[in-house]
């Protein structure tokens, strides 16, 4: 197996409902919860998985999520505090195309997006209670490169993206396979947190709740068949204990 390393980039945090990390569970209480993008540094190229949120899109269309993003926080900061520059990075794959996941594409334009088809259309053409999760569209830039993916496709060795939909139509979440450690297992917002796997209650913002459950149970059957770690997306408990850039898991 070919050595990896992956960064953890942080892009700051935000504030949501726990009715919304936990459905319908302790309405009125507000969570402050991690965004971050995950870099994976491999023989084959720069991969990055989300982009975070853009500071000023969400000061400007949802400031009740009380945004807090330092000037070391944006994307191309942490990109270069691992030693990279945005133009460096060869493919972005977004777990989904919501704002706080797709914030920092726009400064990826040397990338090709890996992207699910049925993803790229539900941004494009939403349903009206998603169009505020798909209020960023600056991923679309002029001259964005897409490579549609489907199903579960391994895009580099030991680097795999897996099929996790139901908060989103195309929702991706990605495993990078270690060596001397666990697997990775990167949830997306197909987990918000521990919580939401262990008691198996979805997110409160999704698309399809049957199949929200679905990829619930199917990355805990994922986790245990590779011996993976999860890492969920906004929790920050876990978060505050995981390496950050520009610090590294080597494997």
């Amino acid at each position: 197996m070919v050595e990896k390393r992956v960064h953890i980039l942080d892009s700051g945090s935000l504030v949501i409902d726990r009715s919304q990390v936990l459905w319908h569970i302790d309405v009125g209480t507000p969570v402050r919860f991690p965004v971050y993008s995950v870099l994976v540094d491999h023989p084959d190229g720069l991969f990055l998985f989300d982009t975070g949120y853009d500071l000023e899109h969400v000061e400007k269309v949802l400031p009740f999520e009380l945004p807090e993003q330092s000037a070391e926080q944006t994307i191309a900061a942490q990109l270069e505090s691992c030693g990279f520059h945005p133009e460096q990075v060869n493919y972005v794959i977004n777990s989904h195309f919501h704002f706080d996941h797709v914030g920092g594409n726009k400064y990826l334009t040397n990338a090709t997006t890996l992207v699910s088809k049925e993803e790229l259309r539900h941004a494009k053409v939403p349903e009206s209670f998603e169009r505020l999760g798909y209020s960023d569209l600056s991923f679309d830039y002029p001259g964005t490169n897409y490579e549609q993916v489907t199903g579960d496709i391994e895009i580099a060795d030991g680097l795999w993206l897996l099929e996790t939909p139901g908060h989103t139509a195309g929702h991706y979440s990605m495993m990078v396979e270690m060596d001397g450690r666990p697997s990775m297992l990167f949830a997306g917002d197909a987990a918000y947190t521990f919580e939401n796997l262990e008691r198996e209650i979805i997110a409160g913002f999704h698309l399809d709740p049957t199949a929200s459950i679905d990829s619930i149970r199917r990355l805990k059957r994922l986790a245990k068949e590779h011996k993976a770690e999860i890492y969920p997306s906004h929790e920050m408990e876990p978060f505050l204990k995981w390496k950050k850039a520009p610090e590294c898991y080597v494997g």
